[in-house]
């Protein structure tokens, strides 16, 4: 290993906060890395970190070394960006994060296409629902709700999301069918509620074009939303839920929108994440299939909801 290879390895290392992490993103033992950063501060002549058994802390080396390691990444990235757009062909690998939803439902018909259309490109599809960091994992693509606060990515939106209320008919048989936000208030529901985020309202327009909030009297909370349509269609919640998780529920008659005269606050939209304006020709001509295919004007997950266009 040289020590440009080192030297990435060390930026890592502190994206990561640890050797560990580092170690598994690499999928080698943290021994390995533990050896190779010291072997770089040998060659340097330098100490770049103050180690403990449980932690590190970067030197006044280290910290301008990252500084370097970071434009490296950075020159390298934009070297072979450049030299992979004179492929007539686009080839090599794409590597693309979004969540499993969006991954399985919408993003997985995309690639077994585009697979067909350019057999030389390999793909890496990572389904999390956790935030990656697409830059030190190296990520070409990530699809996400919700515009990045990192201002240092670019972010494209691919459509909206608006949402809906909805509810089984065995719940509407056990509760009644709500006429009002109030109504609704009193029922039970299930909700989205993960460690940074927290659903215990709903969001609308009053009838003077106010916004207004109205708590919810939620009973199941999970960071899953097709585990809270699964809770739905058990006919034992109302659940507030963005269009793009809903398929043919409605159509078929398990869901039913509530209360659509009202007039709900659009949820955020889905949008396509890059570190670079300077895309390789493989990652451009994902990203314009998946907005072809998904629809711009109007996404293709409302085309299951009968009338939506008339609702909230």
């Amino acid at each position: 290993m040289d020590t440009t290879s080192r030297l990435l390895m060390l930026l890592e290392v502190v994206e990561q906060g640890s050797f560990a992490k580092a170690a598994e993103l690499r999928n080698i033992d943290r021994s390995v890395i533990s050896k190779q950063i010291s072997r770089l501060e040998d060659e340097l002549g330098i100490r770049l970190l103050n180690r403990t058994t449980r932690s590190f802390s970067l030197t006044a080396a280290g910290a301008e070394m990252i500084k370097k390691a970071a434009e490296l990444r950075e020159l390298l990235g934009e070297t072979v960006r450049m030299a992979e757009n004179y492929h007539l062909e686009p080839r090599g690998v794409l590597k693309i994060t979004s969540s499993t939803l969006i991954g399985r439902r919408y993003l997985q018909p995309v690639l077994n296409d585009f697979q067909k259309r350019f057999p030389q490109v390999e793909v890496e599809l990572r389904l999390d629902d956790r935030l990656v960091d697409i830059v030190s994992e190296g990520f070409d693509l990530a699809f996400r709700v919700g515009e990045p606060k990192d201002s240092s990515l670019i972010a494209r939106k691919i459509a909206r999301n608006r949402l809906l209320i909805v509810a089984a008919p065995e719940y509407i048989d056990t509760y009644g069918m709500p006429k009002t936000m109030e109504d609704l208030a009193q029922l039970p529901a299930a909700s989205y509620a993960s460690n940074s985020i927290r659903i215990d309202a709903i969001d609308y327009y009053n009838s003077k074009g106010e916004p207004c909030e109205q708590k919810i009297k939620s009973v199941f909370r999970a960071n899953d939303a097709e585990s809270l349509l699964m809770k739905t269609l058990s006919g034992t919640t109302y659940f507030v839920a963005p269009a793009f998780i809903i398929g043919d529920e409605i159509s078929q008659g398990k869901l039913v929108p509530l209360l659509t005269d009202v007039k709900l606050m659009e949820f955020s939209a889905m949008y396509a994440v890059y570190p670079h304006r300077d895309l390789p020709v493989r990652t451009r001509l994902f990203f314009d299939a998946v907005r072809e295919h998904i629809g711009k004007d109007k996404p293709i997950w409302e085309n299951g909801i009968p009338n939506f266009e008339q609702m909230y």
